[in-house]
């Protein structure tokens, strides 16, 4: 039997979870602003899932919305650690079984622990779905419950494009 693909593990785990969400295509989005246009919505309601290595060798999930950066600062005091860094594209792909650019904690080959940005709370978002092209909306309060998320204040405004 082979493995499910991207989406279906998604699925799988949305099911599971007991979450109401509405996939999506946003065939050809060729950034985050673009695939807000795609779907109808600010850059604001596009929630990017970062994998992010503790000191320790295990991950995190930060759930940080797109006009939105991590603050590192902010993350590490949370975490209670004084390292943590973005893998590379190897070390994200095994950690969670998804590429970038389609990242999330639902249906992760591994069960990291989630923070979510205050900032979501409250709203419906978008995000990534486990395969390109595909995005997901969902309540984001319900999707911070099924986590039992860790929430805070770990954003900052995004810095201005040179």
């Amino acid at each position: 039997m082979s493995p499910l693909t991207g989406r279906a593990r998604v699925e799988v785990d949305v099911a599971a979870r007991g979450l109401e969400v509405e996939l999506v295509d946003r065939v050809g989005a060729t950034s985050l602003e673009h695939a807000a246009e795609l779907l109808g919505i600010d850059p604001s309601g596009i929630v990017k899932t970062l994998v992010v290595k503790h000191k320790n060798g295990s991950y995190l999930f930060a759930l940080v919305p797109g006009d939105r950066q991590i603050s590192w600062p902010k993350l590490r005091a949370l975490v209670g650690v004084n390292k943590l860094s973005l893998p590379d594209e190897a070390k994200a792909l095994e950690a969670t079984g998804y590429p970038r650019g389609t990242i999330t904690p639902l249906g992760s080959t591994t069960a990291w622990p989630v923070y979510a940005d205050a900032s979501m709370v409250g709203k419906r978002v978008s995000l990534g779905a486990g395969e390109h092209d595909l995005s997901l909306f969902v309540d984001a309060d319900a999707l911070i419950a099924s986590f039992d998320a860790t929430v805070a204040d770990i954003t900052e405004p995004l810095a201005p494009r040179q």
